[in-house]
């Protein structure tokens, strides 16, 4: 007939309650379904620590570990999912740590723990003062805090790391809305850490069925708009905005069992945020009609929607995935999006159906660009692989080429190659020397955007060529993979045609080389310590060649309009440093500069340092994370408004 909920948290302990709850059905929402009058009492109940730890037992036994980590939100008490409030921890730096290694020094990192959220700090090398200033934000679920486990371990690439102390931090200490400077000396070892910590009430993110949203009640969408309104703009800077997803149903999953059906949930992620659907049994069809809200503390977040299979006896099966980036959500249209493999580079089976819905305030956004991102306390370790370093190397390689072919255009400006082509670049030469003010660079890049966006608007996009390109690329290194897994050790007989095979041939005939040597190595040490030098060397350089790539790529999307946002935003930027350099004599902008720059230490000691520019262009996507969010075509036969049975193959 109809459903209705009742929140738990709106009630006194031990005392009785009368409550009307209007009934609803989620597909009549205008329908009139009567309403139940209950008496409710709310009244704790003692658990046996025993009985607890076994149905801890159990919900670990039917949880795969990845759920356990990154999916579940809830043991006992944190079955609604909810989390009441952020702590900000800036890590500053350590003092008088203990030494570990031979030399009287130590490589110190530190990991930080709240119920199942984690943390790792960066390593210092060969110190014992050292200085990370890095911030971490974790969730507080329990209505009173919880306790932070800190350990301090030192970095040995040889062996496992060694322990150099721990400590705690109780948070229902420390009061709300203030930024505490913590001396934490550690237990088990010797040093101290220095740690600034802020406890920010917020407000929950939360599940609920689809009739219940708060998008759809015309009050609460009125006070939301009026939340994140331009005249609230400078009100918690970091309350950005809010989102929220129904996730209606799936249509043609892959089948994960040998009955030829699945038992797919939905997981929905926005950074550090988790939450997931119930599970429906035995159905490659599921219909979930549930609805997340979240918290928008970044608004080029990218929204993750996975679907697992699940099972009670080892890892939960993967099923599909979409990334859509929140500056690319349509608000209130229900559409039908393919799923795509883990890497999200290639389809896989099955539609998944959500609506989602942005609210945010575009200048708190624009100012959060300028800031460094969120960091995410689960992320997959980087594997090396053959085809991620020639993917890499080209799409550096395409970056250089680029410079260079800019560098050949105008050196054949002046070898005479075209006279006419030298001759009106030898007018444009003497007219910007004999002219030229400082205020004109900031002012071309401007005439760049604006001659890339009249291009795009008159038809003329060469963006889709790029992704095509990649696509290629990409298509290309799944094929390899498939004649890799066929034929072991074999290279693939079309790889000395791509570019820069031979040089990624040479770096992996040189490591193949380092290979042996370690191999016939038998001093039982050295071939550990050879073991893990090279597989740095070869993380390093396949991080390397992706930040190079990745930079370069960055800087191309900004200025060809990939995310209209961040172009619009560099607009802003450059017209405000055209105006300023052109009213207001550069020695005086150098001198504010320089006075700033020598004088932060001294206002802020414990301020994090930053660069604006990395961080706005870190929020730029490069060529590889435009393709993951590019969304794949959809089949005609799946329609967003309509349900179709579809029969598994």
């Amino acid at each position: 007939m109809g459903s209705a909920y009742l929140y738990l948290e709106s009630l006194e302990i031990n005392r009785s309650h009368d409550v009307i709850l209007e009934l609803k059905d989620a597909h009549c929402p205008d329908e009139n379904l009567g309403s139940l009058e209950l008496a409710v009492t709310l009244t704790p109940k003692e658990m046996d620590t025993k009985d607890s730890k076994m149905l801890l037992r159990r919900s670990w036994k039917r949880t795969s570990k990845l759920q356990y980590h990154s999916l579940r939100l809830s043991d006992l008490h944190r079955k609604s999912q909810l989390w009441r409030g952020i702590v900000s921890i800036a890590l500053i730096e350590g003092s008088n740590l203990k030494p570990m290694d031979s030399n009287g020094l130590s490589d110190p990192y530190v990991k930080f723990r709240l119920g199942h959220q984690k943390y790792k700090s960066k390593t210092m090398s060969k110190t014992l003062n050292p200085q990370w200033r890095e911030q971490f934000d974790f969730h507080i679920y329990e209505e009173h805090g919880g306790i932070i486990d800190i350990t301090v371990w030192d970095k040995d690439a040889a062996k496992k790391d060694d322990f150099m102390g721990r400590c705690q931090v109780d948070l229902s200490s420390l009061s709300k809305e203030h930024t505490h400077k913590l001396e934490v000396p550690l237990e088990e070892g010797q040093g101290i850490l220095m740690m600034l910590v802020t406890l920010t009430a917020s407000a929950a993110v939360s599940i609920s069925d689809l009739p219940i949203n708060m998008l759809d009640d015309p009050y609460e969408r009125k006070q939301i708009l009026s939340r994140y309104s331009l005249l609230r703009s400078f009100h918690n800077i970091k309350d950005v905005g809010v989102v929220q997803v129904k996730v209606i149903r799936a249509e043609g999953l892959m089948v994960a069992d040998v009955t030829g059906k699945s038992d797919p949930f939905c997981v929905v992620e926005l950074n550090n945020d988790r939450l997931q659907t119930h599970t429906v049994y035995k159905n490659l069809n599921p219909e979930w009609n549930k609805v997340f809200t979240f918290n928008v503390k970044d608004i080029h977040s990218v929204l993750e929607v996975t679907v697992y299979d699940e099972d009670r006896d080892r890892t939960a099966d993967f099923l599909g995935k979409v990334a859509i980036p929140l500056l690319h959500i349509q608000n209130g249209e229900r559409k039908a999006y393919v799923l795509k493999s883990k890497e999200l580079t290639g389809p896989t089976k099955g539609v998944i159906f959500l609506e989602i819905d942005v609210i945010y305030n575009a200048i708190k956004g624009g100012l959060r660009t300028l800031v460094p991102m969120e960091q995410k306390y689960i992320e997959e370790e980087p594997r090396v692989s053959k085809q991620l370093l020639l993917r890499n190397f080209n799409r550096l390689k395409r970056c250089v080429i680029f410079l260079i072919n800019i560098g050949c255009f105008v050196n054949s400006c002046f070898e005479w190659e075209s006279p006419q082509r030298s001759i009106c670049a030898f007018v444009l030469f003497v007219v910007l020397v004999w002219n030229f003010e400082l205020y004109m660079v900031p002012l071309m890049l401007l005439m760049v955007l604006a001659w890339n966006y009249i291009s795009f608007a008159a038809g003329k996009d060469t963006r889709q060529r790029d992704v095509q390109a990649l696509e290629d690329m990409l298509r290309g290194e799944d094929e390899d993979c498939v004649r890799d897994d066929k034929v072991p050790g074999s290279v693939p007989s079309d790889d000395a045609q791509q570019p820069g095979s031979q040089i990624l041939e040479s770096f992996l005939a040189s490591w193949h080389f380092a290979w042996i040597d370690v191999m016939v190595d038998s001093d039982k040490k050295g071939f550990m310590d050879k073991l893990y030098a090279i597989q740095d060397v070869c993380s390093s350089v396949q991080a390397a060649l992706d930040a190079g790539a990745s930079f370069g790529e960055r800087i191309k999307n900004t200025f060809n309009w990939t995310v209209p946002f961040l172009s619009f935003l560099a607009i802003v930027v450059l017209c405000a440093a055209t105006v300023a350099v052109y009213f207001i004599p550069f020695r005086y902008i150098m001198l504010a500069w320089g006075v700033n720059k020598f004088t932060k230490k001294l206002r802020d000691p414990y301020m994090i340092d930053h660069n604006e520019l990395l961080d706005f262009l870190s929020r730029v996507p490069s060529d590889i994370q435009v393709v993951q969010h590019q969304q794949l075509k959809l089949d005609p036969s799946h329609s967003p408004s309509k349900r179709k049975k579809h029969i598994p193959s």
